[in-house]
């Protein structure tokens, strides 16, 4: 939208925003009218005993040019045509039933992703949230043990508040229940009716917690009809993870990802496997998801407008035949002297 789409002033929009700027040119009108009828003004000054007084009859020279200036302006306010609109969105159409599943181990804490796995994870699912329109969104918050901490809500405000608090050592629990995490997101996800119903779960790690099976908790979800996309975050190997106190140096440890299992899990839903090393996969891995989980949902905008412009018109035609009276009647005495 550019500068004269619509502007806006005093809560009005303006049909034709551009006759506006010719208010910058009424000012310059009777200073051109005067020059025209090549008449020189003056205000008398007298400085008496009273102090500094002016002349009266001098100083009602102005009103006529005031009056017209005062006319022009409402009337190039009328012909900008100030209006106030209302708009109404109408949505149409079926969402998805999504389920974010994130780890909050403490491997999460590791610094391949910047600045940590958590914090790049954190940043990017919220962008994801912010770019779904008409869904159902959840999170689920696992390490060695798993818990729902939103429901399905298009309440993103409140989604996007218990995703700012999710920390490593949130859960007591220290592990990776990957099984429990798919559960707890299926008892949110049973009983849509959605068109479609989706559980993103994001790990850097290997199922080592929890007392259901990854596959047996994947079967589940295809048996429900929910497709699993699995992401997993972080380099195999050494990676870095803080400084050691005592040296000051880099500490480095190592980690691996289950990746075969997670590829099976994603399988066995017909979701897909994603692998993120680093900030822009993980970006581009959002990014893909969006595109393959697309909502049917149609806005229609309906907008009314209500003119706002006979108050100016009608001010402006009575300034205008105030002027004209004021130029043939006894202000024309005043202006001959």
């Amino acid at each position: 939208m550019n500068l004269f789409s619509y502007a806006t002033l005093s809560g009005y929009e303006w049909a034709h925003p551009r006759l506006l700027l010719l208010l910058a040119l009424v000012p310059l009108l009777p200073l051109l009218r005067a020059l025209l009828a090549r008449r020189r003004r003056q205000v008398v000054v007298a400085l008496g005993p009273g102090g500094l007084r002016s002349n009266w009859r001098a100083l009602l020279r102005f009103v006529p040019p005031i009056v017209l200036s005062a006319s022009l302006a409402l009337l190039v306010l009328a012909a900008a045509r100030p209006q106030r609109a209302d708009e109404h969105l109408t949505q149409t159409g079926r969402g998805i039933d999504i389920v974010l599943a994130l780890d909050v181990s403490g491997s999460m804490e590791l610094e391949d992703l910047k600045p940590t796995r958590l914090a790049a994870a954190k940043r990017l699912a919220r962008r994801f949230v912010l770019g779904r329109t008409g869904d159902r969104l959840g999170l689920v918050a696992f390490a060695g043990q798993a818990y729902s901490l939103t429901p399905l809500t298009t309440d993103y405000d409140l989604l996007l508040d218990n995703l700012a608090s999710l920390r490593p050592g949130l859960i007591a629990d220290d592990g990776t229940a990957i099984g429990t995490a798919i559960g707890t997101a299926i008892n949110r996800l049973r009983d849509s009716r959605a068109s479609s119903k989706v559980c993103l779960l994001l790990s850097d790690g290997e199922s080592n917690a929890g007392s259901l099976d990854p596959l047996l908790a994947a079967q589940l979800a295809h048996a429900y009809g929910i497709r699993l996309y699995t992401i997993g975050l972080g380099q195999d190997g050494f990676v870095p993870f803080g400084r050691d106190s005592t040296t000051g140096k880099t500490r480095y440890v190592e980690t691996r990802l289950d990746e075969t299992t997670m590829r099976q899990l994603a399988q066995a839903t017909d979701g897909r496997f994603f692998r993120a090393t680093d900030n822009a996969a993980l970006g581009e891995v959002f990014a893909a998801i969006n595109r393959l989980e697309k909502s049917d949902i149609r806005t229609q905008r309906y907008r009314s407008v209500q003119d706002f412009y006979r108050p100016y018109l009608g001010l402006g035609i009575f300034f205008w035949f105030l002027w004209l009276a004021l130029k043939s009647t006894f202000m024309s005495n005043v202006l001959e002297d």
